[in-house]
């Protein structure tokens, strides 16, 4: 089996519009939740997020781009021009044939199809513009990433909800791994908040009005945002005869199903994916030293996951750190795996590890260390990131310090 590592990183999120302001973001421990600014807002009980504030498309696309582009998309066009610009990469001959996309998202363009409802069914249009179908199809970011940059190998889009990025970040590892490709660009993007977004989510009611507090004993649910988390991984040999700079390794990956419920998750399944993780890495559960959670912020969630590591790391679970950065951007549903791996990059290369905020009082049944409101200087050399879908679909990358 071939190794792979991660050359590049770009994003924009609630946090920052690169990598670099993002994790100095992240140290500093600042919230990217606030009031929303979008239409409607006064008719939502929900009027709080992770938006990405004083974004400007025309700065970034021209009016041709923009009547192709939802805001997904755009957000997965600016995450990876960053990303493999970083990685000094230039696809063209037969490095382009084995060079592909693998994306993740849920919603797609969820923002187009908000928008075009309103126009036919709230303003009685009875014309819609010729590309709105090629402009909110869930596939439409990991097209218009393969045109841009001449990446004419495998490319498609993972649709898995929560776990959405997290599920295509592990089929690009598997298909270097396996020799299928060189290179793939891989991530995840999302912009759910607009009306309809946040309406079909407040139907759960598993929202806070107010604040994600994941672990502490007074969290009251999770928090909507938007952005875009964007790599570059590619196979370690490639990678070490061009002399690309090495952002981490990715070591294993695990992906399991709880086949019980649909929104309520498994302590069980989580567990399986995380062991499987470790297993496909070939790591010892003692040389984990930090986990980024997937940390929603739900009484649900929080607890079903420390349990579920609690059951997994025995006694060194105690020495773990685990944190969920959900508590500063927001939880991005298919783009949340994406910009969360950027807190493990941080915690490997930098040796910071990325606090959780918001916390206010412990609770029993999350009896961790989630390194509550300030960050940390600690070594880490091998990192884990969770991801656990509503539909009972879990994802576990392992990742190790190069």
């Amino acid at each position: 089996m071939r190794r792979v590592v991660i050359t590049g990183a770009g994003t924009i999120n609630p946090l920052g519009a690169d990598v670099p302001a993002t994790l100095s973001a992240m140290r500093a421990g600042r919230c990217g939740i606030g009031a929303l600014d979008i239409p409607d807002v006064d008719r939502l009980s929900i009027q709080i997020g992770g938006q990405i504030k004083d974004y400007d498309e025309t700065a970034h696309f021209n009016r041709q781009q923009i009547a192709l582009y939802d805001r997904f998309t755009q957000f997965t066009l600016l995450a990876a021009r960053q990303a493999i610009t970083q990685s000094g990469l230039h696809f063209s001959g037969g490095l382009a044939d084995r060079s592909g996309v693998v994306l993740g998202t849920s919603g797609g363009g969820l923002n187009t199809q908000d928008e075009n409802y309103r126009a036919v069914y709230e303003a009685g249009k009875n014309r819609v513009h010729p590309f709105i179908v090629p402009k909110l199809m869930n596939n439409a970011a990991a097209s218009h990433v393969s045109m841009e940059w001449n990446l004419r190998g495998p490319s498609f889009t993972v649709a898995t909800a929560c776990a959405s990025s997290n599920h295509a970040m592990g089929q690009a590892f598997n298909m270097i791994r396996s020799g299928m490709t060189e290179v793939i660009v891989t991530g995840g993007s999302e912009a759910m908040l607009c009306f309809g977004g946040i309406k079909a989510w407040e139907g759960l009611r598993v929202m806070s009005r107010d604040a994600c507090r994941p672990f502490s004993a007074t969290r009251n649910g999770m928090v909507q945002g938007e952005g875009a988390g964007v790599f570059v991984f590619e196979e370690y040999e490639h990678a070490k005869a061009r002399g690309a700079e090495i952002l981490c390794e990715v070591a294993g990956f695990a992906m399991t199903s709880d086949a019980s419920d649909i929104v309520m998750p498994s302590k069980q399944g989580a567990a399986r994916a995380i062991a499987g993780a470790l297993a496909d890495a070939k790591l010892d559960a003692d040389q984990v030293g930090y986990i980024n959670a997937h940390g929603t912020g739900t009484a649900a969630n929080d607890k079903t996951e420390c349990s579920a590591v609690a059951d997994v790391f025995g006694a060194h679970a105690d020495q773990l750190m685990i944190s969920s950065t959900k508590s500063m951007h927001g939880h991005l549903i298919g783009a949340t795996g994406a910009v969360e791996l950027l807190a493990c990059i941080m915690a490997l290369r930098d040796g910071v590890i990325a606090p959780t905020i918001g916390y206010e009082e412990p609770d029993p049944e999350c009896a961790l260390d989630v390194v509550p409101n300030e960050a940390r200087d600690a070594r880490v050399d091998v990192a884990l990131t969770n991801a656990f879908a509503f539909g009972g679909l879990n994802a576990v990358l392992a990742l190790r310090k190069h």
